[in-house]
């Protein structure tokens, strides 16, 4: 198996931790070097190497990714065990297209005007590097260099 195939299934292992998690909390840094964790809705994505949000142009997370890409992403599915963190590099995405990929009517309790709400913007997150713990077997896994070239 060669480097690439075994970026796929490790892309596709984490898919398969977090594919029934509907939220996840979201980290950023403010100015003052302060965290600040908030919950974010997961959408289901097959782009290797990336996770997509929808957020609001006008939020602290935004002027924070801003100021400060670097975040991290933590996945708790506690009745099954599952607990992953990812750390990645966020990126304001305004695309139109992409947006209508990922709309699903849950969005519309947080952007009430769909996909022409004037403060809706995509928040992608590249995975630079990712672990879970599997409590079973009380052993943690890290896969690496998810980052896009």
């Amino acid at each position: 198996m060669d480097a690439r195939d075994d970026k796929s299934e490790q892309w596709s292992q984490l898919l398969e931790k977090i594919q029934d998690i509907k939220f996840t909390m979201l980290t950023t840094e403010n100015e003052e070097g302060v965290l600040h964790s908030r919950p974010m809705a997961t959408l289901n994505t097959l782009e290797e190497g990336s996770l997509w949000f929808f957020t609001g142009k006008s939020t602290h997370k935004c002027r924070e990714i801003g100021r400060h890409p670097r975040v991290n992403l933590a996945f708790v599915a506690g009745g099954k065990d599952t607990f992953v963190s990812i750390a990645g590099e966020a990126q304001l995405v305004e695309d139109a297209s992409k947006a209508e990929e990922l709309w699903n009517p849950m969005m519309q309790a947080w952007f009430p005007e769909g996909l022409d709400d004037p403060e809706l913007i995509l928040l992608r997150v590249d995975v630079e590097e990712a672990e879970y713990w599997d409590v079973a077997s009380r052993k943690m896994t890290r896969f690496t260099q998810f980052a896009k070239s």
